[in-house]
């Protein structure tokens, strides 16, 4: 019986990647997702202001692969963790930002200010820990028109929602070829480095991914006040839990008749 238990921290994963489908999408959420345009052009003649307040383009941080990340910098959680996950990931690759590719972070939220977004730079350069980081992440805000038009051309849409002063929106990073091309996503807030070295090695030579299978996470209706999730996302939480207990309850029932019927044949096999 020992050896079956081995599976069940297996199991506990499961609900983890189909518990945001126990209760379905929310209302707010319908609109909210990434179209993934494989080889779309990225409009590089928008302008943003970098961390220092001055005026750029799109296109000066091309003529290399270039991981773009659309966040905003005063998000309570999923952007923080996005970003986290881009250094985590490119610690473990021997390629370095600035000479082999960029990291541009863009907010979507037009309130933000070049002084916030150096916030941001420094703190997450101080975690890359690489010398001359600094020429290899920008951090940019700008205009609405300017942030739409960019999330629109690689397919990532999101909201803001009144009712809580915060943006809904998904998570992923996704890679540019040094022309600005679309060539991959990577979605969630945590990518493989392996994956993300083959990414950025392939986009260098401006070939396109194929689209893969979405597992989206939604930064939606978190109360910085008390660190919670709204209603609809605890709910889901709670089904994911019984969900996993479910499952383990299950498993243990068919592998204690499997055990008992085997321990009766043992028996009979014995008497003869």
């Amino acid at each position: 019986m020992t050896r079956h238990f081995v599976w069940i921290p297996a199991l506990a994963l499961m609900p983890a990647i189909c518990m945001g489908q126990v209760y379905g999408r929310p209302k707010l959420l319908e609109n909210i997702g990434i179209d993934q345009k494989m080889g779309a052009q990225a409009p590089l003649d928008l302008t943003f202001s970098d961390e220092q307040g001055r005026q750029v383009t799109l296109g000066q941080f091309l003529g290399k692969p270039v991981i773009l990340a659309l966040v905003y910098y005063t998000c309570p959680s999923l952007c923080n963790m996005v970003l986290r996950g881009t250094v985590r990931s490119v610690h473990g690759i021997p390629l370095t930002a600035g000479k082999d590719y960029d990291v541009v972070a863009v907010s979507f939220d037009p309130r933000e200010t070049y002084s916030q977004a150096a916030v941001k730079k420094a703190e997450i350069v101080k975690q890359y820990g690489r010398p001359g980081a600094e020429s290899g992440w920008h951090f940019l805000t700008g205009s609405e028109a300017a942030s739409k038009s960019l999330a629109a051309s690689v397919g990532f849409r999101y909201a803001y929602d009144t009712n809580t002063n915060q943006y809904v929106h998904p998570s992923c990073i996704i890679v540019l070829t040094p022309e600005g091309r679309v060539a991959r996503y990577f979605y969630g807030i945590d990518y493989p480095a392996r994956d993300v070295k083959l990414g950025l090695v392939e986009a260098s030579g401006g070939k396109i991914g194929s689209p893969i299978d979405q597992v989206l996470l939604y930064c939606f209706h978190y109360d910085p006040a008390n660190g919670k999730y709204g209603f609809v996302i605890m709910s889901a939480l709670r089904a994911g839990g019984v969900a996993t207990l479910g499952v383990l309850l299950g498993f243990m029932v068919i592998m204690f008749r499997r055990d008992a019927k085997r321990g009766r044949s043992g028996g009979k096999d014995m008497e003869a």
